[in-house]
Parts: structure tokens; sequence; C-alpha cells
């Protein structure tokens, strides 16, 4: 048997519903009421009051003759006073309860006596988990062998008399003409006090066909086999012949013996526990006083009947000064009365408490300790006493207060980070859901920023960084976040009134902003891109508010910086496509989806091929083609540029290697350089080892910067360029007079070639203004003996005004389009005048 079925209650496993009718309640009523909630009894009440319980046991006590029994009030029939237990009670001491009244299902009640459910032999019998007892007890004599056997054709009524006479709860019905068995038990005669018409006979009434087992099978086999058939008796037979009737009640007598059996041993196991209790006591004494914990045991009137060494030490208290005193002498006055009384009824309820309180000791310091107070019944003994069992902790909150401040507070600014400012925003959006109002979410990052890191070092950035968060944060309203997720982005969190409220407050914060910064003696200008999104609008959640706002912040970027943006849905079209190409840029260069596009230039003179511009073009399997516009940006961003730039001076290599084999002479190959690329001090480095590489002069080659390529560290720049003239490769200034356009560039940096920007020949010869800049750009260039090449030639009539102005070369649309390879060998060879195509020193 189970060690824990002894230690089982009726409140562990009884059924929680009371099905009752009231007294006046007509039988046939009662018994219907029964069926529907498949019920062996039902109990009677009147205003919430049990007055008795009929169940179907007393069938036998009716008079089925009677044809007036089925309208009979219940409290006619019904049993009273009702047999209860308490929901507390031992299954074993209910079990013999059953045995001794002699009944099936018994009342519970709770702690206030108050009816709160059922409890039958057959939830016991089910709750023991004696399968494994059952089934080494065969089932041999365990059966009724005198079972009475009546002929089918005996009146019911002469049955029901003889099964109350013999107080038989079972008798079997034979059928001599089918030669079979049938069986009536009491729960079959609830039948007759349902059906309308009169059952004369028990062959009408029998249940069949008979469930069987044989005297060797074991008792759980029987168990089993009334579980699977939902039966209470089994016939036991031998050899077709019938022995008797095996019931419910014959495994329930096995389950006391098993009790009993089971209660002699604990006997003996508490005899044992009995000699060893001084020895454990003593024990308990030694680990209590060698403890590291203070340990203090009060009586239950709250006064203190004994405290250990380490109660000592951690407070300060000898032991004389607190014996019988009341604990609240180490009272800290930090918690109020609310505190100990839900300590209490936590201890009350559950008979022990856990947490962290604040105490004074001795010498009135406060300390923070983890306290466990335990409360301690004997069995036989309502008293109480009550253990607190605490260590001191103050050192190790300190610890995790240092650990919480840099968990979710940014150590250079204090303010909040990523995660602080997360959970801040998820109840921010949980507020603005429950409350109905607007919250913002804004992206701060700072432009150019890497420069003062660079230019001043990483403390002064610090310093800015910190500057500008106060800045910011003094700008925001009371209840608005501020927060740094890292380097130089900042993000705010704000309530709002309406829409027109976020831009006025990024205007405050960009307004100030562009005062200067003093660090170390040293003015700083900031400016700064804000982005910003708006709940519900842009967002639902904390995930989409802020990549909306990021996005919104790349696109003020994008714009110029120093400025705001609120969120457009179509801006996270842009985002998307844009981190399409991101996730392809890579494997297109891997995989070598680049290639070189070919744009001749045509010299006014003598209109014949002046050299060609390599134009670099990216055809996605997936996204189709990918404009320059695009995917250059997108090469800086993710630092591939140097080596976009190496695979366009490799392949300029490798064509000017086939024009050579193919006898093509077409001038100078033209190709693009990235400013970081002349910035890194490697292009000429890079040029002169793809010439020597390919075997190839550097006539052959012109490289075509723009303005950006040198502003930022000119000296190396021109170190750059004057390495290049010794390989004797042209260079070429590219968009000249779109950027910067100082003059003194010109002079100081070994160009050959100026290029003006188409944006200024699209407006030739019709707007004055534009046409004379153009006039005054080939005259300077002249006068520098620089070669003019006017990029964006489409009309006839801007190239006549070109050849008036004394241009020197062409390229556009009106010359010939960008051609793939293939096309511009076919446009050359049709075009065939290379012999006035060679380079020049021009």
């Amino acid at each position: 048997m189970p060690h824990s079925s002894r230690f089982q209650k009726v409140g562990d496993i009884f059924t929680n519903k009371v099905i009752t009718c009231s007294k006046h309640t007509p039988l046939i009523d009662a018994v219907k009421l029964m069926r529907a909630h498949n019920i062996s009894a039902i109990f009677i009440a009147q205003q919430q009051r049990i007055l008795g319980v009929w169940t179907e046991t007393d069938c036998l006590k009716l008079d089925f003759t009677n044809p007036a029994v089925t309208s009979t009030s219940i409290k006619d029939v019904m049993t009273s006073p009702v047999l209860s237990v308490p929901s507390q009670q031992l299954l074993s001491d209910t079990a013999l309860t059953f045995h001794q009244h002699g009944v099936r299902h018994l009342l519970v009640t709770d702690n206030n006596n108050v009816p709160c459910g059922v409890i039958s032999i057959t939830d016991i019998v089910r709750n023991q988990g004696l399968d494994h007892y059952l089934q080494f007890r065969t089932i041999n004599d365990q059966y009724t062998k005198n079972i009475t056997i009546v002929p089918s054709s005996l009146a019911l009524n002469e049955a029901v008399k003889l099964m109350r006479e013999r107080s038989e709860k079972v008798i079997l019905v034979f059928n001599q003409q089918q030669k079979e068995h049938g069986i009536i038990t009491q729960r079959d005669l609830l039948q007759l006090i349902t059906r309308q018409s009169e059952q004369s006979v028990c062959w009408d009434l029998a249940s069949r066909p008979l469930y069987k087992i044989t005297p060797q099978d074991s008792l759980f086999d029987a168990y089993k086999l009334m579980l699977d058939s939902q039966v209470r008796h089994l016939v036991v037979s031998d050899k077709d012949e019938i022995k008797g009737v095996l019931s419910l009640e014959h495994l329930i007598h096995e389950i006391e013996s098993a009790y009993c059996s089971e209660l002699e041993k604990v006997l003996v196991q508490r005899d044992l526990a009995l000699q060893h209790s001084q020895r454990n006591l003593y024990l308990a004494n030694k680990i209590i006083d060698s403890s590291l914990d203070g340990i203090m045991i009060t009586h239950s009137n709250s006064t203190i009947m004994q405290v250990n060494p380490a109660f000592t030490q951690l407070t300060g208290y000898k032991e004389h000064e607190v014996i019988g005193k009341c604990p609240s002498i180490l009272s800290s006055g930090r918690h109020d009365k609310s505190f100990y009384i839900k300590m209490w009824d936590a201890i009350n309820k559950t008979g022990v408490w856990q947490g962290e309180i604040c105490n004074r000791k001795k010498n009135g310091d406060i300390y923070i300790e983890w306290l466990t107070i335990i409360e301690i019944k004997e069995p036989n003994n309502s008293d109480a006493i009550y253990a607190a069992i605490f260590s001191d902790i103050t050192e190790r909150k300190n610890a995790e207060d240092k650990i919480v401040q840099l968990a979710y507070f940014d150590e250079l600014t204090g303010l909040p980070n990523r995660r602080l400012f997360n959970d801040r925003l998820k109840m921010a959006l949980a507020a603005a859901h429950r409350d109905q109002h607007l919250l913002a979410v804004m992206f701060i990052d700072l432009d150019r920023f890497k420069e003062v890191n660079d230019s001043l070092g990483h403390s002064a950035g610090d310093c800015l960084l910190t500057l500008v968060a106060a800045r910011i944060e003094a700008t925001l309203n009371e209840g608005d976040t501020l927060a740094r997720l890292g380097g130089d982005e900042f993000v705010v969190l704000c309530e709002i009134n309406k829409i027109d409220a976020v831009a006025s407050l990024a205007d405050k914060i960009l307004n100030n902003l562009n005062s200067p910064f003093q660090l170390d003696h040293v003015e700083v200008g900031v400016t700064a891109s804000i982005g910003a999104a708006v709940y519900p609008d842009d967002g639902l959640d904390s995930e989409t508010l802020l990549k909306h706002a990021d996005i919104a912040m790349y696109r003020s970027k994008d714009v110029g910086r120093n400025s705001f943006q609120l969120f457009k849905p179509s801006m996270n079209a842009r985002s998307l496509e844009r981190l399409a190409m991101m996730s392809r840029f890579q494997h297109a260069l891997d995989n070598n989806e680049f290639e070189l596009y070919f744009q001749p230039k045509q010299c006014l003179k003598s209109e014949q091929i002046m050299g060609v511009e390599a134009l670099l073009r990216w055809h996605d399997p997936d996204l189709g083609m990918i404009s320059p516009a695009q995917f250059i940006p997108l090469a800086e961003e993710l630092g591939l540029i140097v080596r976009l730039d190496l695979w366009v001076i490799n392949q300029a290599g490798k064509v000017l290697t086939l024009w050579q084999k193919e006898g093509l002479v077409a001038g100078r190959l033209a190709i693009n350089i990235s400013a970081c690329h002349l910035s890194q001090g490697k292009l000429a480095n890079n040029i002169g080892t793809m010439l020597k590489h390919y075997n190839l002069p550097g006539s052959l080659l012109e490289i075509e910067l723009t303005e950006s390529s040198f502003i930022s560290s000119f000296t190396q720049a021109k170190t750059q360029l004057q390495q290049l003239k010794k390989l004797g490769v042209h260079i070429a200034l590219d968009d000249f007079g779109t950027g910067y356009s100082a003059l003194s560039y010109l002079t100081k940096l070994p160009f050959d070639t100026l290029k003006i920007d188409a944006s200024f020949i699209a407006k030739i010869p019709d707007e004055y203004g534009n046409s004379q800049i153009v006039a005054a750009l080939i005259a300077l260039a002249s006068n520098l003996n620089l070669m003019v090449v006017a990029e964006g030639v489409e009309q006839p009539a801007q190239k006549n005004y070109l050849i008036s102005l004394g241009c020197n070369v062409i390229q556009g649309y009106y010359y010939c389009r960008p051609l793939t390879q293939r096309q511009w060998f076919d446009f050359y060879r049709l075009n065939d005048l290379s012999a006035s195509t060679q380079p020049t020193g021009t």
C-alpha cells in the first residue's frame, strides 16, 4: 500500500457538487434529477440546511405495488439525519465510518461546518492507489456465495420483497428458455420509479449479459473490470458454474485490512522515532547555536524565548537583553503597519513568510536582512512558536543597486539606457492604449560626430555627448524620457496632445543644439538629424515605433542633416528596399554581378572619339537594374566602397588589355574613384599594382574625382595625385561647380581635365545666368591649360553653344548613350577613327 495514501484527506478527493431537492419534491422527480446528474444519492434541503438523504439503496424500502409510490414526497422516504465528515478527515477514518454505518455516501463539510460536497465509497477506492496491492490478492473467498437466483417469470414486486426480506443488494434472474442469467441491483430498481409502464416480471428489469470473473483472478482484475464496465457487481463463475457475486464492498473490506496493517507499521515507526527524539533535540540545539544565520524563537504571545550566538553578532544584542522582550525592539521604523499585517496574514495562511526587511542594530545602524519566519505547531497542541532566521544582506543590496544602475543607466551620461527605455516605452504604450492618448518616439543622431572623435580625441567626444545630453534634457517637458542607446544616438519618449507638438519639440532641440559647445577652450558646433514616429498612427508596439522613428531619422540624414522628419509609410518602403539591397550587395560583389558600361566622349573640333568613361552598373537577378545613385552610397555605408573601387580598377586593366589585343585605340579609359579610397592613401599604390600586373602604360587611364575627395585631407590627397601623375595617369575633376568649388584647388592639385556638371549644361543656352557660368568655367579652364569636358549634352543647340565657347569635348546622349562592351565594340567599328584618337598630353 503506498505510503502517501495514509495522509490523504477527504478534501483531496471529494466531489464538490451537492445535488439537492426540496422536501416536497415527488419521488419520481428526485430520481430523474439523480439520473440526469449520474449520481446515486440526492440530498433533501430546506433553506440551505440538509434535512436528509435518499439513495438508490432506499429503493428496497418502497412498495412498488402502490401506484402512488412515484408521487410520494421525498421527505416521506428519506433517511435522516445525514451523516457527515469534515473535509480535513483522513480517508482511512472515513473508510471506517462507511463500514461502521453501512452507508455509501457521506456529506462533506468545510471548516465552518457548511456542506461543501459529497464523498462515496467509490471515491475512496479509486483514489487509494492500491493497484499493486490488489494485483497480489486473488478473489478466492472474498465474495458472496449464497446468492439468490429467481426465475425470470417472477413478478418484480415479489423480487423486491425477497431482496428486502433477505437484505440482499443483488439477485440473479435465470431465463430457462434462453438458458441465460441476468442481474438486478439496487440501481436497477430506480427504473421502476421512472418508467411509465409497469414491468411485471424480473426478466424485463434484469441487466445482461453478466460480467464474469473466476476465483483465480486477482482483486485488481475485478476492480479494473468494474471500472471499465461501470458496474459494481461481478458474477464469480468457475467452469460455467456460478459460484456467487463479488461487489465493490468486498474491495472496500480489503482496503480496510490494508489500512490496519499499514497503521501497525506506523505505530512501530513512531516508537522508534520517540527513542531518537531526545538525541534529535540535542542535535537541533547544536545546529542552531552553530548557524551563521541569526535565529530567534518566540512564543505565540510574541515574546522572545531563545536566540543563538549569530543573533548577538548580527544585532549587537546579547541573549539576556532580549529574552522575554518583544521582537519590535529591532524595528527600524521604516515599515508601516500594513507591511506587518500582510506578513502575519501570510504566516497564518501558509505557515511561512520570506522577504527583505529593514531592522535596527543595538548601536542604531539600519541594516537590511533576508528574513524567514516559520510557524511551528505540535500535532496535538494548538499553541504555536515562531522561528525567525535571518542574515544581513546590506552589502549585497548595495552591490545589487550598483548593478541595477549599470544595467539600466548609461554610465557616461547617466541617462536611461536601451533596456530601461524599452521598459518605459512598453508601460507608456499600455497607458496610451488605456487612456487613448498620443505618444511620440524621437530618434536623435548627431551629425558627423566621428569627426569630433577623430580630430579631438575620444575624451572630447565623451564630454560633448554629456553636454548634448544635458542640453536636450533641458528642452524636454516633465515626464518625458531621454535615453542614450549608444554612440551618438539618443531617443526621446514623450506624451503629446497633437502631432504638431512633435515638430515643435524637434525644432526646439535643433535650435538648442545649434549653439557651439565649449570643449577644453575649443568651440565645437553640433547638428543633429531627428526622426519621429507617433502612436498609434505609426505603430502599435514598441518595436514598430522604434523602427519607424529610426527610418525617419535616416531620412533626415538623406535630405541634408540638421533637420527633422516625421515617419511616412513611403519611408518604410524605401527602408525595406535599402535593406534588400544591403543583403544583396555583398553577394553581388562575391558573384560578379557588376559590369562596366562605356560612354564615349566626342572631340568638338574633329568630331571623333576622344576617350571613354567606364560607368559601373549592377544588375541584380531579383531586384533588376539598380542605379549607381542607390548602391554607391550603400557601398560607402557598408564600408565596401574601396573594395568596389578595386573591382573597377581591375576591370579597367582587363578592358584596356582586351582593347590592345583587338587593336582598338579609343583614347583614355576614365574610371570614377571614391573619396574614401583617396583618403586611405593607397590609391596610387593600387593603380600602380594594376598597371604593372597588366603591363599597361598609365597614359591609357584617367581617374575622375569629385571635390569632396580632397576636402577633408588636402595634403594627403595632393601626395596621392602627384604619385598618380608620376605613373602617367591623367586626373579629371568631376562634377565641377556642384560642390565646394574652391578655385585654389585647380592651381594646387595636378588636374588635367575639368568636367562641367550636367546640371549646368541642361540650362544652356536659354538661361542667361547659367550660360554665363558655363562660359566662365570654360574660359577659366582654358587659361589654366585644362581640357574641358561638358557632361550631359543632349541637344544640338547645346553642342553648338559649347563650340562657340571653345569647349574641347562633350559627353552625353547627343553623341552616345552608355553601352555594353559588345555595343561599344560595334559603335567603335562603325566610327573607326582610331588614327585620331590617340591619348594626348593635353
